[in-house]
C-alpha cells in the first residue's frame, strides 16, 4: 500500500514537471520593433517573437474592464486566406493600472492605401490585372465574413493589407465590425466618409452587410482612377459627391434606405458616366 502511494506521488510529481515544462515552452515574448500605425483605437506595432524570430503585428487597445472586446470575439471566428490571421492575444497593464488588450496578428508589410499613394507620386495607376486580382480577394474576404453574419463596416484602402511580392490581399481591422442581427438597431455614424454607403449617409440604423459591398465598390473605383471616387468633405457633401456621379435618388429610394428619415429636397442631377470606369466595367 505504501509502495502504491509512493508510486502515485512520483507519477503526480512527474506530471507536474511535464506540465511546467509545457507551460515554459508555450511562453511567448515579443520585442516591439517600431510603430506601424496609431490613432484613437490604439497603437499597432511591428514586433518580433523573441523565441523564434518571427515578425508579427501587435494591435494594442485599451480594454474596458466592464465589457468583452468585440473585435477579439469576432477575429476568433475567422480562418480564411483573405482575412488577417489572429495568432495570439494577451493583456498588459501600465502605471495607471489601465488594462490593454494586445492582438497578435500575422505581419503584412503594405496596404492598398500605401500602394495607391506610391503610384500617385509617380503619376501612375495600379495595373488593371492587379486591380482585378486585389478586388477578387477583397470580395472573397467579404463573402466569408458575411457568411458568418459579420459586417466589417469600415472597408477602405488603409484596412486592406497587401503583400507586394505575392500580391496577397487580406482584410484587417475589425474594430468597427459587428454581427448584424435582423431587427436589432445599429449605429448609423460608422465607416470612413469616402467609403460610406448612402443608407449610412441617410442615417439608417437597419442596414445590412450591403454597406460593405458599397465600400468595396469605392475602393475599386479608387484603384482604377488613382483618387477617391466620392471625396466628400462632410456628410452632406458626401451625398452631393455621390449624386454627381449616380444622379439624384428618388423619394422611394430614400424611403427604402431609411423610412424614418425626414424628407428634404435634393438637387435634381442626372447621372454622369465616368469614361474609364465604364470602359473597365463594360
Amino acid at each position: 500500500m505504501a509502495d502504491d502511494s509512493r508510486s502515485s506521488a512520483n507519477r503526480r510529481s512527474h506530471d507536474s514537471e511535464k506540465d511546467a515544462k509545457a507551460a515554459k515552452k508555450k511562453a511567448i515574448s515579443y520585442a516591439a520593433d517600431r510603430v506601424v500605425d496609431s490613432g484613437s483605437f490604439g497603437i499597432v506595432f511591428q514586433a518580433t517573437v523573441v523565441e523564434t524570430g518571427e515578425v508579427v503585428a501587435i494591435k494594442k487597445v485599451l480594454q474596458d474592464r466592464r465589457y468583452k472586446n468585440r473585435e477579439l470575439e469576432i477575429m476568433q471566428m475567422f480562418n480564411h486566406s483573405c482575412v488577417v490571421l489572429l495568432k495570439h492575444c494577451f493583456y498588459s497593464t501600465e502605471k495607471k493600472k489601465d488594462v490593454f488588450l494586445n492582438l497578435v496578428m500575422e505581419y503584412i508589410p503594405q496596404t492598398i492605401h500605401r500602394t495607391l499613394r506610391a503610384h500617385s507620386k509617380v503619376k501612375k495607376k495600379i495595373p488593371m490585372i492587379l486591380v482585378k486580382c486585389y478586388t477578387f480577394q477583397i470580395l472573397r474576404a467579404c463573402a466569408y465574413i458575411h457568411s458568418l453574419g459579420v459586417c466589417h463596416r469600415d472597408i477602405k484602402p488603409q484596412n486592406l493589407l497587401l503583400n507586394p511580392t505575392t500580391h496577397t490581399v487580406k482584410l484587417c481591422d475589425f474594430g468597427s465590425a459587428k454581427v448584424l442581427v435582423p431587427g436589432e438597431p445599429n449605429v448609423a455614424y460608422i465607416c470612413s466618409r469616402y467609403y460610406r454607403a448612402p443608407e449610412l449617409v441617410f442615417e439608417a440604423t437597419a442596414y445590412t452587410s450591403a454597406v460593405d459591398i458599397w465600400s468595396v465598390g469605392c475602393v475599386l473605383g479608387e484603384m482604377i482612377l488613382g483618387s477617391p471616387l466620392f471625396p466628400g468633405e462632410s456628410g452632406v457633401d458626401q451625398l452631393i459627391e455621390i449624386i454627381k456621379i449616380l444622379g439624384t435618388p428618388s423619394r422611394e429610394c430614400i424611403q427604402e434606405m431609411n423610412p424614418a428619415h425626414a424628407p428634404f429636397k435634393l438637387p435634381e442631377v442626372s447621372s454622369v458616366s465616368v469614361p474609364i470606369l465604364c470602359d473597365v466595367l463594360s
